[in-house]
């Protein structure tokens, strides 16, 4: 009985050493994979995201690359259109000339306005002046009976002024008026006389004619034979285009400007639009142009302005950081397509 408690006992042990190294042998193995499993992980999640990384990478330099693109594109297109601009929509010297041109044919205009109303004013003055004068010597004439004789003298020359009235001396040149006879009516003056020659306006009696004897008035609808005929020997009325003159000074000034400007051309030929036709013609540069002709290298070869008499050092300024190797093979290993050789 003693040896087979001994035995339980010692079999208990045993059990309890093998559980307990068991264990413990089991416990190092997980903790193994565990740490087997981290250094996977680390591995995988670093590839990605190095990945990651220069899919980023890629991108920011596709985009920063387009934006240069477009920033020289932006800068060629701003250089032609300003070109195209100001040497044939808005030519500086063009319109400077037809300013010119339209303030000396403004200057002629004026003069001839200034010409024409004081002629006008003229006129009205010189009428003003007649029609005064006609006045005057018809009231002489008219009046022509206070005129001074030898025995009495006139109410225009009394005998304390000094000299006589003016209209005392005008009454003394005019004649008197004679009495007007009774004018004997000509056949010829008859109002249908100068219809045919338009010299004055035909007129018409208001009252109603008498109706013809035996005779019926014509069916249909026919106007009155006085109105057809006064429409057909109406007096001409000319329009403002008619009455106005052929040759204006602005339409001389205008083709004067025109020969001026086909003198001083240069060449003929119209400026043709970017095309293969002129793709092969040499750029002529302008007169007054004092830039030399080509390709500036600042914006194409070069971003960076370098003064080496500004510099401090003998050597040229080093970067800090190392360089992107992808960006020091720009312009280098790239073709046309922008695809890496």
């Amino acid at each position: 009985r003693s040896l087979d408690e001994e035995r339980k006992t010692e079999y208990k042990a045993a059990v309890k050493i093998q559980s307990w190294f068991r264990g413990c042998r089991v416990r190092a193995y997980l903790r193994y994979l565990n740490q087997m499993v981290i250094i996977i992980q680390k591995r995988w999640r670093g590839y990605l995201s190095r990945k990651h990384f220069r899919r980023m990478v890629k991108t920011a330099y596709f985009m920063m690359k387009m934006n240069f693109y477009n920033e020289m594109a932006v800068r060629i297109q701003k250089r032609w259109r300003g070109y195209y601009v100001r040497k044939y929509i808005h030519n500086y010297y063009a319109l400077k000339k037809h300013l010119e041109a339209v303030s000396v044919n403004n200057e002629i205009v004026r003069s001839e306005l200034q010409k024409y109303t004081e002629m006008m004013e003229n006129e009205e003055k010189r009428k003003d002046l007649e029609k005064k004068e006609k006045e005057k010597k018809y009231q002489a004439r008219k009046m022509h009976y206070l005129l001074s004789t030898e025995q009495i003298p006139g109410i225009y020359n009394s005998p304390f002024r000094k000299s006589p009235d003016p209209m005392e001396l005008l009454l003394r040149k005019s004649k008197p008026l004679s009495h007007r006879r009774q004018q004997t009516k000509s056949p010829f003056t008859s109002e249908l006389y100068d219809w045919p020659t338009c010299k004055r306006p035909p007129t018409f009696s208001t009252g109603q004619p008498l109706p013809a004897i035996r005779r019926q008035k014509p069916q249909g609808p026919f106007r009155d034979t006085a109105e057809v005929f006064w429409q057909r020997h109406k007096p001409l009325e000319p329009t403002l285009h008619m009455a106005a003159f052929i040759d204006s000074p602005l339409d001389k000034a205008r083709e004067e400007m025109k020969r001026e400007d086909w003198g001083n051309c240069i060449h003929d030929k119209e400026f043709l639009p970017f095309s293969s036709y002129n793709k092969d013609k040499k750029y002529d540069p302008l007169i007054h142009g004092s830039g030399k002709y080509g390709q500036e290298a600042y914006g194409s070869k070069h971003f960076r302005e370098e003064n080496p008499k500004k510099w401090v050092a003998d050597k040229d300024f080093k970067r800090v950081l190392p360089s992107v190797v992808l960006f020091e093979k720009y312009g280098k290993t790239y073709s046309s397509t922008g695809q890496i050789v």
